[in-house]
């Protein structure tokens, strides 16, 4: 039973749970799927495969599990994905049907389909396919009327239904998810959007704030996006990097315009896009599908994760806009401490150095997941509630219920950058300007992008999905990271919502981006949280980073070179956070201008379209950050009440 306020997690467990994405726990299970498994889903479902046509005559591919037991009618699970419905074949079988483990154990349909453009649908395929909405006239397709079209076709010529249709996804899927409950189908009654894909220039796997989230997207895009001869079960590899040392790798390949000619080869068609469409303009906000969630008729299931590296946007974008725009829309918003959609299948009682105080993961299925999906589907409550928001307390460990996220109760108070590398709440006074030095006022770096600042400290030549609990140390003993600590806290302080920075400075260059990273402060005789865990002296545990490119500072659809040593502001977001930093910690903010190769590297020197810099137009560049009384940089933390 859940309490009404807080759900203090069970004991410490034994040891860590090795922790992997869902995308990477399907695609081993399509490489080597457990036998039993398999012949537990062989025997229990009956599998066929169709093409179902949309209304503009493009045929998907969709495989169609009906239990064998056809006594009952029972609900439709559907499922819409870019990553294949492997394996095909109406006599090969997948060990797993449903979002989570056990659910296909319940006899229910299950349809999975390939969508638009993708393996052995028919049709191309629109990366984040812009939704056609209000506008729309008959012929004209996008996700929701597939979504629509599918759904209508299942209901006429599957038997033994109950008349009620759940769609789910992860990631991509949790897009088309997002995107199908658009304009849905009356038969669609629950919609779980986990981890979904939102809008890839302001945030998610493409983009953060406009910057270009490297690693990541070169390393999905090379594979992802190889083109394809037809219809086809599986796509060519895309080109091997030849080493797990990323960071050098891209150093070597040198400016984004190196790599269209140079690794890619010329044959990723969508990297080819974002060369040309660096800015928020009319290519990215049509794919901004959180600006189409209004008047929502499924309930919505809303699931994401605080550490999540992939999608940490799409959750908290979407939730905002279903509050603004979808009032009437049956929804529950949970986020726990898991990476990208892990909270699928993991159990995640720890992640990384830290402790979770009980499976996480499990807990979310058993009693909140899979009892939504009896609950709207089937009627079978058993006195669950459901709506409101379900939040995971970091730091203290526990789940929290509030009536909407972020909760009411939080008030905002100001964290100032303050002398002597401090943060404190009290602003800098008009005193300390009487007799002072320039140092009173500023603190300086040097940016050099040729010795970026790396984002982890571990080798790897993909995206290290435990960043978002590292020790930041690594990064704070650098000259070019500016380090502002509190001091030791009485008592504890509870951040929950969004968090942003506004940042007082000036460049030598005429263009810059800064990273501002929230950070808890072990005390210096911390010990593991866990058995067999880390000590933990003195760690400094990311909390959230945040980044923003100084050429947007006037807004994202305005082009702003900065002006050589003049002072100006560039506001930072952090997104939100929900996370005590405990009595005998400290608060810890760095600062900073590049963070490789998470994200792109700026010159430092203005080019309108930053994709097209040469390597010659790379630059060092001194960066002052200013903290005086009359121009204070600040964070914006959103304070839970103790």
């Amino acid at each position: 039973m859940i309490s009404s306020r807080v759900l203090t997690m069970a004991a410490l467990l034994a040891s860590a749970t090795t922790m992997m994405t869902a995308r990477a726990v399907a695609q081993d299970a399509r490489a080597a799927p457990n036998p039993a498994a398999v012949t537990r889903v062989r025997e229990q479902y009956v599998k066929r495969e169709v093409v179902i046509p949309m209304r503009d005559g493009t045929k998907l591919h969709t495989a169609i599990y009906t239990p064998r037991d056809t006594s009952k009618r029972v609900p439709i699970l559907l499922m819409r994905t870019p990553y294949s419905v492997a394996p095909y074949g109406e006599n090969a079988y997948p060990a797993q049907l449903g979002p989570f483990p056990g659910l296909d154990a319940e006899g229910w349909i299950f349809v999975n389909q390939d969508v638009r453009g993708r393996y052995m649908s028919e049709g191309y395929h629109a990366f984040m396919t812009p939704n056609t909405g209000p506008n729309r006239k008959p012929g004209d397709v996008d996700e929701s009327t597939d979504t629509y079209d599918t759904i209508e076709w299942i209901l006429k010529h599957v038997a033994h239904h109950n008349g009620r249709v759940g769609t789910w996804g992860n990631s991509a899927p949790g897009f088309f998810v997002a995107a199908g409950m658009i304009d849905a189908h009356p038969a669609h009654k629950l919609a779980y959007p986990s981890a979904p894909m939102i809008d890839w220039w302001l945030g998610d796997d493409r983009h953060m704030n406009g910057l270009f989230k490297l690693s990541q997207t070169y390393n999905f895009m090379r594979n992802f996006d190889q083109p394809r001869a037809g219809l086809v079960t599986s796509y060519p590899a895309g080109p091997h990097a030849g080493t797990t040392d990323g960071y050098a790798w891209h150093l070597n390949v040198g400016a984004f315009s190196n790599y269209g000619s140079g690794p890619l080869q010329n044959r990723i068609a969508f990297w080819d896009s974002i060369t040309v469409h660096p800015n928020y303009d009319a290519f990215w906000q049509a794919r901004a599908i959180w600006k189409h969630a209004r008047n929502i008729t499924p309930a919505v299931l809303l699931v994401g994760g605080w550490y999540d590296v992939e999608d940490p946007y799409g959750m908290l974008r979407l939730n905002r806009s279903l509050q603004d725009n979808s009032k009437s829309t049956k929804q529950m918003f949970v986020v726990g401490p898991w990476s990208h959609g892990g909270w699928n299948r993991a159990d995640f009682p720890t992640f990384g150095a830290f402790t979770n105080g009980s499976p996480t993961g499990k807990f979310f299925r058993d009693s909140v997941g899979a009892p939504a999906f009896r609950c709207l589907l089937k009627d079978d409550c058993k006195g669950q509630s459901f709506g409101g928001a379900l939040v995971f307390e970091a730091g203290t460990n526990q789940w929290r219920r509030f009536d909407a996220w972020p909760p009411k109760a939080a008030t905002s108070r100001a964290l100032y950058l303050r002398e002597n590398g401090r943060v404190a709440f009290e602003a800098p006074g008009n005193a300390q300007a009487r007799g002072a030095t320039p140092s009173t006022f500023a603190d300086r770096y040097m940016s050099d992008p040729a010795k970026p600042v790396p984002y982890t400290m571990g080798v790897t030549f993909g995206f290290n999905a435990q960043y978002p609990t590292e020790d930041q140390r690594f990064a704070s003993r650098r000259p070019d990271v500016l380090t502002y600590r509190s001091d030791v806290l009485t008592s504890d302080v509870t951040v929950a919502g969004p968090v942003s920075a506004l940042l007082n400075v000036a460049s030598t260059g005429t263009d810059a981006d800064f990273i501002v990273k929230l950070i808890d402060q072990y005390p210096n005789d911390a010990a593991p949280e866990y058995e067999g865990g880390p000590r933990l002296d003195a760690y400094e545990r990311l909390v959230r980073p945040g980044v923003a490119r100084a050429r947007w500072r006037k807004g994202f659809d305005k082009n702003v070179p900065l002006t050589p040593n003049v002072a100006d502001s560039v506001r930072v977001p952090l997104d939100d956070v929900f996370h005590t930093f405990k009595k005998g910690h400290r608060i810890v903010v760095h600062v900073q201008s590049t963070w490789y190769p998470a994200v792109d590297r700026n010159p430092q020197r203005f080019v309108p379209n930053i994709y097209q810099a040469k390597d010659t137009d790379f630059q060092s560049a001194t960066m002052t950050v200013y903290r005086s009384a009359a121009r204070p940089s600040h964070l914006t933390l959103n304070i839970l009440p103790q």
